[in-house]
């Protein structure tokens, strides 16, 4: 059976804007499918019989590197993206200098993230010696359930990417309040629309349509999305480059 998702930031607070972008996108690619909003987030990823989703480029450039077929890259709308490039924000209590967090603990997301894994590797590389810089993680199998744990001082520091940050911003400000934005990530190209049983070419020119809506300008203004690039799977090889760059980091 055909499936399709969008589970990266399908927050209940803009499920109706999802949900209405999904129905523009069926139209104008002839889809009737509806969103797979029951199994867990990688499932839809893993069934031979997806259509249409969007995933992390750390999963996409890893575990699923010879299953996903690539769609396009969203352009999101916010502070820390550009164009098709994202980047994340490291938080903690307060402003401390980086080189102070050694012996401290990182809440991270998943260990399959670019934006709360690897982000946070990437910033915290300069200060690695012999492998060795956090006494520990605490992983909380979400950005919003990071933030909480750095918060609650369970945990000292975590890296949320741009978009989950402008949208708790602007839906969700309790979750962000006593949280300082210390340092930014390197860009990378951001989460992709990936396929595995749809033309890649045809879902672009349903995108094109759907992105050009006249009827999903408010739409699009809450997805804090306003078009797409098509940069080729290659593109994302920017995140296995910059992980190949580490030096040896146990997180």
């Amino acid at each position: 059976m055909t499936i399709a998702s969008l589970p990266m930031y399908d927050w209940p607070e803009i499920r109706q804007h999802t949900d209405a972008f999904w129905k523009s996108f069926k139209r104008h690619s002839g889809l009737s499918v509806e969103l797979d909003r029951e199994s867990a987030y990688s499932d839809p990823w893993r069934n031979p019989e997806l259509i249409f989703s969007q995933t992390c480029g750390y999963p996409f450039t890893h575990e699923f590197k010879d299953l996903l077929t690539y769609v396009a890259t969203p352009h999101y709308v916010c502070v820390g993206c550009s164009d098709a490039d994202y980047s994340s924000f490291i938080l903690a209590r307060q402003a401390t200098p980086l080189h102070e967090f050694r012996g401290k603990i990182p809440a991270v997301n998943a260990m399959d993230s670019m934006s709360g894994m690897l982000a946070l590797k990437l910033v915290f590389a300069p200060f690695v010696k012999g492998g060795e810089f956090f006494e520990r993680k605490l992983i909380t199998d979400g950005h919003l359930n990071s933030l909480q744990a750095v918060r609650e001082g369970k945990a000292d520091v975590c890296a949320i990417d741009a978009v989950c940050v402008a949208l708790a911003e602007k839906y969700r400000p309790e979750v962000l309040e006593g949280l300082v934005k210390i340092t930014q990530s390197p860009m990378v190209p951001s989460l992709p629309f990936v396929t595995r049983s749809g033309n890649p070419e045809h879902l672009r020119i349903a995108l094109t349509k759907t992105f050009a809506d006249p009827e999903l300008k408010t739409t699009r203004e809450a997805l804090l999305m306003n078009g797409f690039s098509n940069l080729g799977a290659g593109a994302y090889h920017r995140i296995t480059n910059l992980e190949n760059a580490l030096p040896p980091f146990n997180l």
